[in-house]
């Protein structure tokens, strides 16, 4: 498989837009947007990180928009992380763009953070180095209640 990064163009957006709606997905990362399907405040959160210092990367496997990865934040908390189409998922695109981005983001050092119960994320940040630094608990608004946070470090 051909997993690659390019700058994020205009026509992704819908595409994330589609992937970051999805409920399951959404279930699955818990700590998601207060509302997922409202288009506006996703296209406002868009545009302002488009001009932000963040890095984001479209992530392309065989030819195919399938998600979207970022290093965002101030210098000493930058925290990564991605979104990958559901329908592409336990395929390795993950692990591969998170990689890719790690090369192209040299700075450490990086974190990351995870519903404690999401092995598939766990699995692809400690593939790519990441090692557990901390819990925390917090309120995923795709879930609507407190859940558990695994907390990460690539140092």
């Amino acid at each position: 498989m051909d997993v690659v990064l390019r700058e994020v163009q205009d026509s992704d957006l819908p595409v994330f837009f589609r992937h970051m709606s999805d409920p399951e997905s959404n279930r699955m990362a818990a700590f998601t947007s207060e509302d997922p399907t409202d288009r506006a405040a996703f296209d406002a959160h868009w545009a302002r990180i488009r001009v932000s210092d963040a890095v984001i990367r479209t992530v392309v496997a065989d030819g195919e928009v399938v998600g979207h990865t970022a290093v965002y934040g101030p210098p000493e908390e930058r925290e990564v992380t991605y979104v990958i189409d559901r329908a592409r998922w336990g395929r390795g695109i993950a692990t591969l763009a998170l990689r890719a981005l790690l090369e192209a983001v040299p700075a450490r050092p990086l974190h990351a953070r995870a519903a404690a119960d999401n092995a598939g994320s766990l699995r692809v940040l400690r593939k790519c180095g990441f090692v557990v630094t901390g819990h925390d608990r917090g309120f995923a608004n795709a879930r609507g209640e407190e859940t558990d946070e695994v907390v990460l470090t690539l140092a």
